[in-house]
């Protein structure tokens, strides 16, 4: 078996959407007080105006750091340990319960469909006191696959 070579595409903005629109498993970089880097692992989806949206709460670390320093990263991955990933660097904003319904709204959407019952997810997306991360790209990396750098996988 041959061994499987990394790769590193690059994409326009559309692609990116694109890329992302199906994949919901995501690690969600923000920045302590101190600067150094805070992770969580987050379900994503994409909204209708191409910015990635992450469902939290407002005492969360991610939603504190994302209030004091807006500049985020998320790493969206494949379901497919191997998949396909990519990196995306953008701007954060903080939308808490009245606001974040609507939106909220629009994440569920994204990620699962239709719910049964709307008036009774609104409800409770209140009565939990919900957060939503809207994400805006700024920058994004190449999609990428993990394996062998070229060289080495062509035994040179």
């Amino acid at each position: 078996m041959s061994p499987s070579i990394a790769t590193s595409t690059p994409v326009g903005l559309g692609e990116l959407l694109d890329f992302v629109r199906p994949r919901h498993r995501a690690v969600l970089l923000t920045r302590r007080s101190d600067g150094s880097p805070q992770g969580s692992p987050v379900s994503c989806g994409v909204d209708g105006r191409g910015r990635v949206m992450v469902s939290t709460y407002p005492e969360r670390a991610k939603t504190r750091n994302a209030r004091r320093d807006p500049s985020v990263s998320v790493i969206v991955l494949s379901d497919d340990w191997n998949g396909p990933w990519v990196q995306i660097d953008g701007t954060a904003e903080v939308l808490d319960v009245p606001e974040a319904v609507e939106p909220l709204v629009e994440y569920y959407r994204a990620i699962s469909g239709e719910h049964p019952d709307w008036d009774e997810y609104r409800e409770a997306m209140v009565r939990q006191g919900k957060s939503l991360l809207r994400i805006t790209p700024v920058r994004w990396g190449p999609v990428a696959t993990g394996g062998f750098p070229a060289r080495p996988a062509q035994g040179s």
